[in-house]
């Protein structure tokens, strides 16, 4: 016991140090990185990010110019009582009993705002205990033939004892009663490993655990790797509309059989929404891609691009002819720009050249009687708004848009979404034959109202159905006869083809100049 004792105490303590980041002062951006080792000088950088990744270079050269952790080392962690991570007992608990052991490792403990950064040489088990800590090093395991050696040495200086009592020796050993050798069990990592038993695989898909006693088996593996190659598509950096459209393709068809086998509605329901998922992903993917939906048409690259899209630009255009302030189509045009500078948050920036350049005789009196009814609210006059630069635009709001804790507004979509739309329309309205024809602001209306109204391959309506002639000509604000005309002026310029028009229905299709224009029913 006296030379165990003695090697015990002589071992070191285990090594420990800490980088740490801290602001400079408050209200400064700047931050120091300092270390606790007595060679290393405080640095002083000019924001959080420049000195975490300082911090982490520090620590980093540390680690590699370092030695690795020593074998023999006392755990720091304990040294320290553990205080990191054992908790104290409340006054229902008993004290946690004092465990270190394991290998000597060196862990690096860090905190989750990434403020500090700690080494310690410590056992394995202490490293474990902490939720941050990473093992950078491991040392290897310690020389047990050293320990032997000095105990059997001091056995040889304690002077022989005669036995006394029975004394058991070997059949082979003679009268002569000496000590036959006796076998040593072989260290436990030579052994043979025991036999473990296999735990059968529980697959997991869509909230659901796949039975294990589910049959027939080529269906149990099919539900258990669709659930795994969906999990592992949520962790892929970028998204592959393709390959997604191929899980959920995989999906309904396993669940359908799923369903057969046990009779269960809610996996039959569960397949219905996965072939829609599978669609929807597919021909997202095809927009993305520039691809017709069959795959073999000509590829249109849209200015909007996703479904979603498309369905914001048609509810602004349902808003503005549902809840248009003033008469006639100069107004509505106006309105309908307006309301896409301000929809998301009611609220934008407006300059003159907005103004000149939409197809209005008058913008300075459109204006005025929108300031006038209350629909608009301008920062200055009116004059002020028409002569104002892009280097110094005009605020404008829009009461009815802006949102409130009782009322979040007629739009869904976001600050991103919205530029996106505004910059649709008015690629449509500015739209360069169109603009050179000198058309007026109902014809730019219609043009509007046929890009978001037509089939994917540009067929208006619905598959290729037509547009009511009643609603076209109501969201332009001009009579079935003068709608006619239009027709005819976007005809000329190269707007429309294959053109027909019954007593109720426009029928034909955009052509393939403008078909980038268009935002397509789905």
């Amino acid at each position: 016991m006296g030379v165990e004792a003695h090697a015990t105490n002589e071992r070191a303590t285990g090594r420990t140090w800490t980088v740490r980041l801290d602001p400079v002062g408050r209200g400064r951006a700047d931050v120091r990185v300092s270390c606790s080792r007595p060679a290393c000088a405080a640095q002083v950088l000019p924001s959080a990010a420049v000195g975490r990744t300082a911090a982490v270079e520090h620590l980093k050269a540390h680690l590699r110019a370092g030695p690795a952790p020593r074998p023999s080392a006392y755990c720091a962690c304990r040294a320290e009582e553990c205080h990191t991570h054992i908790r104290p007992a409340g006054p229902r608990e008993r004290p946690a009993p004092w465990r270190c052991g394991g290998a000597v490792v060196l862990a690096v403990v860090t905190d989750r705002e990434g403020r500090w950064w700690r080494v310690m040489e410590c056992c394995s088990r202490c490293a474990a205990a902490h939720p941050t800590a990473k093992i950078v090093a491991t040392a290897p395991a310690p020389d047990r033939t050293a320990p032997a050696d000095a105990f059997r040495a001091a056995a040889a200086s304690v002077p022989t004892v005669p036995a006394v009592g029975p004394h058991f020796s070997h059949t082979e050993a003679g009268a002569s009663g000496a000590a036959a050798p006796h076998e040593v069990p072989a260290p436990r990592s030579e052994r043979p490993p025991r036999p473990t038993r296999q735990r059968a695989r529980r697959g997991r898909i869509a909230q659901r655990f796949v039975p294990h006693e589910l049959r027939p088996v080529a269906l149990r593996d099919e539900l258990t790797e669709l659930g795994e190659l969906f999990r592992a598509y949520q962790q892929r950096a970028e998204p592959d509309l393709a390959m997604l459209a191929e899980l959920h393709a995989r999906k309904a068809k396993a669940f359908r059989a799923w369903a057969e086998v046990t009779a269960d509605t809610g996996l039959r329901l569960d397949a219905e929404r996965a072939e829609q998922a599978a669609a929807t992903a597919r021909l997202q993917h095809l927009h993305r891609s520039g691809q017709a939906p069959e795959g073999d048409g000509p590829a249109v690259t849209r200015l909007l691009t996703a479904s979603a899209q498309w369905n914001h630009a048609r509810a602004v255009l349902t808003h503005v002819a549902d809840h248009s302030p003033l008469p006639g189509p100069e107004a509505r045009l106006l309105v309908v720009m307006l309301t896409l500078r301000t929809a998301q948050s009611g609220v934008g920036n407006l300059v003159g050249q907005d103004l000149k350049g939409l197809p209005l005789p008058d913008p300075e009196h459109l204006v005025g009687q929108l300031v006038e009814c209350g629909w608009l609210d301008i920062a200055g006059t009116v004059d002020e708004l028409i002569a104002s630069r892009p280097e110094s635009p005009t605020r404008i709001g829009v009461p009815s848009l802006t949102p409130d804790e009782s009322d979040p507004g007629p739009f869904t979509f976001g600050r991103k979404m919205r530029p996106k739309l505004s910059g649709w329309a008015q690629r449509v309205v500015g739209e360069k034959k169109l603009r050179k024809a000198k058309t007026a602001a109902d014809a730019r209306l219609l043009a509007l109202a046929l890009a978001t109204g037509v089939s994917l391959d540009g067929q208006l309506g619905p598959e290729g159905e037509g547009l009511p002639l009643e609603a076209l000509a109501s969201w332009c604000a001009v009579t079935p006869a003068e709608l006619l005309e239009l027709v005819d002026r976007l005809t000329a310029t190269d707007w429309l083809t294959e053109v027909a028009v019954t007593d109720t229905v426009l029928t034909g299709r955009l052509t393939e100049r403008v078909l980038p224009l268009s935002c397509p029913l789905t």
